[in-house]
């Protein structure tokens, strides 16, 4: 049945190969993100295959389903963790990122319960107005978890690009180095872990900008899309043709390119725009906003046009097209990050494992 998502765990090793290879460099621990694929257990796989063993992921339900698949690795939790799931927290996670001395008290109290010692990294927030204590106030903040003794500090982290968009900069990280610093002299200790972020962090690796003493990044666009939203580009060394949806013709007529009638909002409150060009040639897929995200679809046929979708359809313009399409053939697209995410979560689209 389509549409169907035809995933590429091999062309994903190799961006994970090529990722850690630039983060070895320069002593950044990378933790591959699987949240995009839902923790897609062949995607895990090579993931770890590339010789990632710490593996980070934004809803508890897909590390316990990696656990239970026996995949061997580090698990961190990304996601601030809601009250009513401390508990799976302590029992299946390694490392959790929290930003709330409350949520740290409740870990406390679950960890002294089971009798164990749960690892956190405290977020700071330095500008992208996401997750994490503000940066004028973090060091007040985050002394006072030491008094927690079934709490281990095992680090600080920033979050850039996923709110706010702010960019990663070496000033932002100097901030995040500033706070560490500040830290470690009250407490007499290192802290294991300074993470610099995600794949938007990237660049300053390759530009030499990234400041030492960042040891750690969060990466899963960059490894599984081989794409960087953020900063609107590819990962150089990187293929973006890991996870490629097809979808299936179910009409194919020439209608105009304009609506004719006075026009509203569609059905997601948004008012469609349309430039004139004449009689075109449309094919409607099977797939639509229950699925996938229009805006982040990217023929493979350069010369479709992707115009709009509804909740079930998606209609292109192939007119320009070189392929003379049918009624039952199928099209394939590239996808964006926000795309992607979408189609691995919608039960109506299978799933395919390309060996």
């Amino acid at each position: 049945m389509y549409p169907q998502l035809h995933i590429y765990p091999d062309r994903i090793r190799q961006n994970a190969e090529n990722i850690k290879k630039i983060c070895d460099e320069k002593n950044i621990k990378v933790t591959g993100v699987t949240k995009v694929v839902s923790a897609n257990i062949d995607v895990v796989k090579a993931i770890i295959n590339a010789g990632i063993t710490s593996l980070g992921d934004s809803r508890i339900q897909n590390i316990i389903h990696m656990k239970n698949n026996g995949i061997d690795a580090e698990f961190m939790l990304l996601r601030i963790p809601m009250k009513d799931e401390l508990e799976l927290v302590v029992d299946y996670v390694d490392i959790v990122l929290v930003s709330e001395l409350e949520t740290v008290k409740w870990l406390n109290a679950v960890a002294k319960e089971k009798n164990k010692i749960q690892n956190i990294v405290y977020m700071v927030d330095v500008g992208d107005l996401r997750e994490g204590v503000w940066y004028e106030n973090a060091v007040d903040e985050i002394i006072l978890v030491e008094k927690y003794k079934n709490i281990n500090l095992k680090g600080i982290g920033t979050n850039l690009g996923c709110f706010g968009g702010v960019l990663p900069s070496k000033d932002n990280m100097e901030i995040l180095l500033g706070i560490k610093n500040e830290i470690e002299e009250i407490l007499n200790r290192s802290l294991d872990i300074i993470s610099g972020g995600n794949t938007a962090a990237l660049t300053l690796i390759e530009n030499n900008l990234l400041p030492k003493g960042i040891n750690h990044f969060r990466l899963g666009e960059s490894i599984i899309c081989g794409t960087d939203a953020t900063n609107n580009r590819v990962v150089p060394g990187n293929r973006q043709d890991t996870i490629i949806i097809e979808g299936q013709i179910v009409e194919l007529k020439e209608k105009p390119s304009v609506p004719i009638g006075e026009t509203g909002f569609d059905a997601f409150g948004r008012k469609p725009v349309f430039e004139d060009k004449g009689i075109r040639k449309k094919a409607i897929l099977a797939m639509g906003e229950q699925d996938i995200s229009p805006d982040g679809l990217i023929p493979l046929d350069e010369k479709i046009e992707v115009l709009h979708s509804s909740s079930d359809h998606t209609i292109v313009d192939v007119t320009d097209s070189d392929r003379e399409y049918k009624l039952g053939d199928t099209i394939q697209f590239r996808m964006s990050y926000g795309c992607l995410l979408k189609a691995i979560t919608s039960p109506y689209v299978e799933k395919i494992i390309e060996k």
